[in-house]
């Protein structure tokens, strides 16, 4: 940016009362990381956008801040009279310091209102203050005018609404123009139509949106529709414009239609001419008896007819009359806002649906488009792509489960007691450094509590740190057909980014990768600590879980049977009696396992004195740290021979310890039985002697059960506490070995992967709560649910090459790690529907939330709270330029190895299917030998490593529908890539079930593939913003192959080339 400096340097010195503020401030710039400047005293001119640094009033300024893309920080304590401005362009902070507070709240807000945007935000203000005065001064006029009775009854504009379905667009109606009169006789016409709405309040011209450009004809048949979701105001007094335009260069005229000024025409050089416009009211089309309006194309005099266009009501429940033999082209997108729920049937209706599914998701997009079929008759879809609320929902909550169990963590190895100095140092380091960990987590939860505005995070924000446990760029992707022979259908699929750690970066691969690297790393580390498998540290995770989880349940059951026996109830004692039994069994089965003693007497080495009774030698060999022991434990205890022994350990008093625990829970069992056996006898005795004298019985053996019982229920409770001491220490000493043993790295992995498992299970629940709300009345869906599982089905997009090999790393990680969460549906007590999650880093339980007459619904499996299964498959096929490099020079093993180990795990889930299913549940595909050709078409695809083999996503996402399955889509970032893949899938299926017209594949994919379509979008504006993108991969993405096929020996100078930059960047 160029200025003048004398124009400035005048300006500068102009008289006090030409600025909008001017005085004394105290200012620095504040470089991040380096320690604050002491201010120096400026004396400062605001004027428009500009804010002037001089010395003094008399001097020249020495510096001219622009107030552009930059915002105010103003602290908000009584005493601070600072401020800072933040610039988005990463220049230093300018710290500004008043005199006094009422002086810095008028500097924050002069500043803040300094820049275009808030130029912006003051003419709207007085454009809302200019249409007040209108309407107050219409209104008085027309109470000079109307009788006093009809006075009264004049307030604020009254429209009529339109009656529509609930859960419906308000109005939805179809456009083709007839006769359009071209500048020449020779020119054949290439037009399009612009949809503006006239506001009956407020008589302002709105650009809405625009068609596709049908090429070659003057009777063009738009195959696009416009669209006007539920909420959007617009009444049968509302004026609708239609202009059509001739497009001369469609190269020039992309999306050029959405930034011309409302009052102007196209310019000549803009690639376009304008034709002729109509307009005509809401209100006229929607009580026409045919449902349809043909208006006059007229010039912008008035003068000259240039054609006739033809609007139609569209109801996606109604077939459309008429032939499709003259159609020409393409179609087109809208803007709807509520997402179209499945179809209504019998027994609950698409408005008692809507609540619980509106919880999820919003800003919904809709695209409309009428398709011919093979027998020449009308087919409708409608498209919709909807943000969700769980990007941000499920990571907040999985953040702060982190947080807890992190803090939980922290304690048990602080509880481990005294430890020998080898030992302690150690657990200090651990602990430490967990602490660290523990506070960037509770930093990311607040940061994530500020956000506000989108509820998803688009590409442009995946390398932001605050950022990197959301899910990029996640929506719904629906497609609803209604078809003229067949049945209504709904086609889902979740977009969203690959899974991955994108702020941690890729320089050193993925979680796939360094967790191997790690693996190996920590078998070598064994002269400092002990060695445990990831099963074995697993496995402590669990047994602590279990003791958090049942130890408090023992006790309350322990509790409640002596309140029964107090209250001498024998059926409430049988009751609690049996619960306390059930929960206590699970309790001891928890510690039945070798590895509670083996780390017992690992800790046992690690305290300042200890004498091994019997050698430091594990009993179960099969265990893996058995051998490292061996190896570990002596060196452990000579050197500690300096320390004077003061104890024994004695290795089979943790058997006695644990064993005491069930002959406490055998003696109460057996006192309530003598109890129940007595009083049966007792009242029966009673009963025929006196029946008076049973009643006093009553109360004097409340008071005897009640006692007989207390030392045994407080025997048990003690034998229970002291079995929880030592299992704690034991297993909390097993979690110190893993940290110790890979410090910092260990805690590092940790957080990637959760990175990593938190943007995939955002997406998980997405899928899940959108199946479950479509398949709520598939009875088959619904067994299958609880009896076998939901498979869950990725299609990634990412190369093997550069940094997508590591995304792809990570994502294969993120989704296996998915098969530890399970699904369990809840009915909802409140008017609040998001999910509510529970458990651990290795198991989470997921609880669906559906109102009553939803949750009515489900088998009575499902409504007695069985946890539902996931069945996570990745299959993986490259398809841009970067893998066609990868498959000449590189090395495509890593995604050759994910497709097969996930052909596994599908035939897997298949065998299970077949095991437990009938051979009818799938009402589409009731053949089960379609399914196993396809899986066998699978395996032979994966197994031929063909280049670019796409047929392994078509096969897998085909695999996937017929099971009943949810489909996921996944590239880097959930754009270009995906969004082909999309489209592509969605005019397949049209094609193969719904009998799309053979000759328009092409074009309905180019329907949804155009960007020309969204009427609503800059030519700046980020397609993630909402709207599908234009799929077409630039310019920058093809010269670039198209060179290097010229010629192998190109290819060989650009891969040195790039490999020379690389070098270059990362030294």
């Amino acid at each position: 940016m160029r200025f003048n400096a004398k124009d400035l340097a005048l300006l500068a010195r102009r008289p006090s009362g030409c600025f909008d503020k001017e005085g004394k401030l105290k200012i620095c710039r504040v470089v991040r990381d380096e320690k604050l400047i002491e201010p120096r005293e400026r004396w400062c001119r605001l004027k428009g956008n500009l804010l002037f640094l001089m010395k003094n009033k008399s001097s020249e300024a020495s510096e001219v801040v622009i107030l552009e893309r930059c915002w105010v920080v103003e602290f908000r304590s009584k005493t601070d009279v600072s401020i800072v401005l933040k610039f988005q362009s990463g220049e230093p902070d300018l710290y500004l310091e008043a005199a006094s507070k009422p002086d810095c709240e008028s500097w924050a807000v002069a500043l803040g209102e300094a820049n275009s945007e808030g130029l912006q935000n003051k003419i709207q203000h007085l454009r809302r203050l200019i249409m007040e005065i209108k309407e107050e001064r219409s209104s008085d006029e027309a109470r000079q005018f109307l009788p006093s009775s009809q006075v009264d009854s004049l307030g604020e504009p009254q429209f009529t609404s339109i009656q529509r379905i609930a859960n419906e667009p308000k109005l939805e109606f179809s456009l083709a123009c007839k006769d359009l009169v071209a500048a020449t006789r020779d020119r054949k016409l290439n037009t399009f139509i612009q949809v503006s709405v006239v506001h009956p309040a407020e008589h302002i011209l709105t650009r809405y949106s625009s068609t596709e450009i049908v090429e070659g004809t003057r009777d063009p048949l738009f195959l696009t529709g416009v669209t006007f979701p539920p909420e959007y105001p617009i009444y049968e007094e509302t004026k609708i414009k239609l202009t059509v335009y001739d497009v001369r260069d469609k190269s020039q005229d992309t999306v050029r239609t959405s930034v011309l000024p409302d009052h102007k025409d196209p310019r000549a050089d803009a690639g376009r001419s304008f034709l002729g416009c109509a307009t005509f009211r809401v209100g006229d089309l929607v009580k026409s008896k045919e449902q349809q309006l043909i208006l006059t194309l007229r010039t912008s005099d008035g003068g000259k007819t240039v054609g006739t266009i033809e609007v139609n009501l569209v109801k996606m429940g109604e077939l459309e009359d008429g032939e499709t033999d003259h159609i020409t082209t393409d179609a087109q997108d809208q803007k709807c806002a509520l997402v179209r729920e499945c179809r209504a049937t019998e027994g609950i209706s698409g408005k008692d649906n809507l609540p619980s599914l509106n919880a999820v998701l919003k800003n919904p997009i809709c695209k409309l488009y009428r398709f011919p079929t093979s027998d020449n008759k009308w087919m409708r879809i409608r498209e919709q792509m909807a943000e969700t609320t769980l990007s941000f929902h499920v990571p907040k909550e999985l953040i702060n489960l982190h947080i807890k169990e992190d803090m939980r963590r922290n304690q048990e190895l602080k509880d481990l007691g005294e430890l020998a100095p080898h030992w302690d140092n150690m657990r200090k380091s651990v602990i430490a450094h967990c602490d660290q960990m523990l506070s960037m987590y509770q930093d990311t939860l607040a940061e994530l509590g500020k956000h506000t505005g989108s509820s998803f995070k688009s590409s442009c924000s995946k390398g932001e740190k605050t950022l990197e446990f959301i899910p990029i760029n996640l929506h719904l992707q629906r497609m609803h057909v209604h078809s003229p022979r067949l049945k209504d259908a709904l086609y889902d699929v979740i977009t969203v980014g690959a899974p991955a750690a994108h702020f941690q970066g890729f320089k050193n691969g993925g979680l796939r990768k360094l967790l191997s690297k790690f693996e190996a790393e920590r078998r070598n580390t064994g002269y400092q600590c002990i060695y445990y498998s990831p099963e074995n540290t697993a496995k402590a995770k669990e047994v602590l879980s279990n003791i958090n989880h049942l130890q408090p349940l023992i006790s309350s059951h322990a509790d409640l049977l002596l309140n029964s026996a107090s209250q001498h109830s024998p059926d409430s004692l049988k009751n609690s009696l049996k619960m306390l039994s059930e929960k206590t069994e699970l309790f001891v089965h928890a510690f039945k396992d070798q590895l509670v003693r083996s780390a017992l007497l690992a800790l046992y080495t690690a305290r300042p004195g200890c004498v091994l009774k019997k050698p430091a030698v594990p009993r179960n060999s099969a265990e893996e740290e058995g051998d490292l022991q061996h190896q570990d434990h002596p060196p452990q205890v000579k050197r500690q021979d300096s320390i004077p022994h003061h104890s024994e350990y004695d290795e089979e008093e943790w058997d006695r310890v644990w064993a005491n625990v069930g002959k406490s829970l055998n003696c109460v069992i057996a006192m309530v039985d003598r109890l129940l056996e007595k009083d049966n006898i007792s009242n029966t005795k009673e009963s025929e002697n006196d029946p008076s004298a049973a009643d006093c019985k009553v109360l004097h053996t409340g008071g005897d059960w009640y006692e007989q019982l207390y030392p045994l229920v407080i025997t048990l409770k003690d034998c229970m506490g002291e079995v929880v001491t030592r299992a704690k220490q034991s297993m909390a000493f097993v979690l110190l070995q893993e940290l110790a043993c890979g410090l910092p790295q260990c805690l590092m992995l940790t957080l990637r992967r959760d990175i990593v498992f938190s943007q995939a299970l955002a997406g998980l629940v997405c899928g899940f709560i959108i199946k479950l709300h479509t398949s709520l009345h598939d009875q088959g869906f619904l067994q299958q649910l609880h009896t076998v599982g939901l498979l869950v089905q990725y299609e990634g997009l990412l190369s093997t090459y550069s940094e997508e090999a590591g995304m792809l790393e990570d994502m294969a990680v993120g989704i296996s790690d998915l098969q530890k969460v399970m699904f369990k549906v809840i009915e909802a007590k409140s008017e609040d529907f998001l999910p509510i999650i529970t458990g651990r880093r290795e198991h989470y339980v997921i609880e669906v939330q559906l109102p009553a007459k939803m949750f009515e619904l489900l088998p009575q499996e499902i409504k007695e709270g069985k946890l539902l299964r996931m069945y996570p498959v990745l299959f993986n096929v490259g398809i841009n330029e970067q893998q066609t490099l990868a498959e000449r020079f590189g090395d495509t093993t890593l995604q050759e190895n994910i497709n097969q180990e996930n052909l596994e795990l599908l035939k897997e889930y298949y065998k299970l299917f077949t095991e437990k299913m009938p051979p009818d549940c799938l009402p589409h595909f009731q053949e089960q030998n379609d399914l196993k050709g396809l899986l066998e078409n699978l395996h032979q695809n994966i197994q031929a490593k063909k280049r670019k083999n796409v047929e392994i996503m078509w096969l897998a996402a085909t695999i996937c529908r017929k099971l009943n399955g949810v489909r996921f889509t996944c590239c880097k970032s959930a754009k270009d890539r995906t969004s082909m893949s999309v489209t592509l899938e969605q005019c397949s299926i049209l094609r193969d079930e719904h009998q799309l017209h053979k000759d328009f594949f092409i074009r309905a994919l180019d329907c949804m593939r155009s960007r020309q379509t969204q009427g609503a979008l800059n030519e700046s504006d980020d397609p993630e913003t909402g709207c599908l993108t234009d799929n077409k991969p630039t310019s920058r993405h093809f010269y670039p192959v198209a060179l290097l096929l010229v010629s192998s020996h190109l290819l060989v100078v650009w891969l040195i080339l790039s490999l020379a930059l690389l070098l270059a960047k990362y030294q």
